[in-house]
């Protein structure tokens, strides 16, 4: 039940004003972006801080739930809930892009057409591609190894799956590819954003990928990018699916 100074949504949680949960993230936010709240500075005790930020108890700790998907926050058993270290600043940036996608349920289809066609496409590719179009996904592979800006890399990323796909050499199949991964896009800047080993993992994944287009193995190929995209998807739904569950207020 909201306090009398929290403002009441239409209780969908998109009213005019914000709905509770909205209201008690943006004071957080305020927190975190005036530097109150630093990189590494563990939150006042629930109760505290709901009465320093004029919250109900139970907004505040959904509030604190979206910003742990979100990456913001890291919340430890028994130890308390910290700034995360993850450049907060950059992470509260896309925090709307964050929300956006937890309404997002097309995306869900989105992703589930990338494992269809993805691996297919890079089957058939490894039939099909000549060795200028392997040393070309190997420089980019390597490129990407550099990069430190998730949009840098999600760019360079689209543009390693568009070549390969490209190279399947069906220009019906590079059109629905297409159309499917730029939709996808904004949750893999989010996920880019959020998870500290993406660059490692990204770049071992996509080895895989180009070890079996190169040995011109499409059974490998297909198996290397479904799990590619597979693990994708997984990750993205796991942090999304329990906003999507949240209590309408």
């Amino acid at each position: 039940m909201p306090t009398k100074r929290e403002r009441p949504g239409r209780g969908d949680g998109t009213g005019a004003g914000g709905s509770v949960v909205d209201e008690a993230i943006g004071r957080l936010r305020k927190r975190i972006e005036s530097g109150e709240f630093a990189p590494g500075h563990r939150l006042p005790p629930e109760a505290v801080l709901a009465a320093e930020l004029e919250l109900s108890r139970p907004s505040l700790r959904e509030a604190v739930r979206a910003l742990a998907m979100a990456g913001v926050l890291d919340v430890r058993r028994g130890d308390g809930t910290f700034v995360t270290d993850l450049h907060p600043e950059r992470l509260l940036s896309a925090l709307g892009s964050f929300l956006d996608l937890a309404q997002d349920t097309g995306l869900e289809e989105m992703l589930e057409c990338r494992k269809v066609l993805e691996p297919g496409a890079t089957a058939l590719a490894a039939t099909r591609i000549d060795d200028a179009a392997l040393d070309g996904l190997l420089e980019r592979i390597e490129r990407m190894r550099t990069l430190q800006d998730p949009e840098e890399l999600v760019r360079e990323d689209l543009a390693f799956h568009a070549d390969i796909v490209a190279a399947a050499g069906n220009r019906t199949l590079s059109s629905l590819v297409s159309s499917v991964t730029q939709r996808t896009a904004r949750a893999r800047i989010w996920r880019a954003l959020v998870k500290s080993d993406v660059l490692s993992w990204t770049h071992q994944q996509h080895m895989d990928i180009y070890a079996a287009l190169r040995a011109r193995d499409s059974l490998a190929a297909f198996t290397a990018a479904g799990r590619h995209v597979g693990d994708v998807e997984l990750w993205v739904r796991e942090r999304l699916d329990p906003l999507r569950e949240r209590p309408e207020r």
